[in-house]
């Protein structure tokens, strides 16, 4: 797994070109999930540090705490949990997200 710590700029391009959203987001996700060498490739998760100084007034939080909110979000998805399904999929990958940033102190 590859992990880009970018701007509110690159972020925008990316969600542009890739999910076809013109403005900045706070965490990308792009699967490989391919076996290379005996070792599984999750894929590429790209955070918007610019949007998590926001996010991290705005919830009280640590730019550390948030940014490890972001990145859990963004590994969940690589692991195939995605939160815009169904509501009860939304249910179920905020309950893990809460639960993991809890475990490693990611969580306000």
């Amino acid at each position: 797994m590859s992990i880009l710590l970018t701007d509110d700029e690159e972020v925008r391009e990316l969600n542009r070109s890739f999910r076809g959203k013109d403005y900045p987001t706070d965490v990308l996700s792009f699967s490989i999930d391919e076996e290379v060498g005996g070792k599984r490739i999750l894929g590429d998760v790209v955070i918007s540090v610019d949007t998590a100084k926001r996010q991290a007034g705005e919830r009280g939080e640590t730019l550390t705490q948030t940014i490890n909110r972001l990145l859990i979000h963004g590994i969940l998805h690589l692991l195939g949990y995605d939160h815009e399904k169904s509501p009860e999929d939304a249910v179920v990958f905020k309950k893990m997200e809460e639960m993991i940033c809890d475990r490693v102190g990611g969580g306000s």
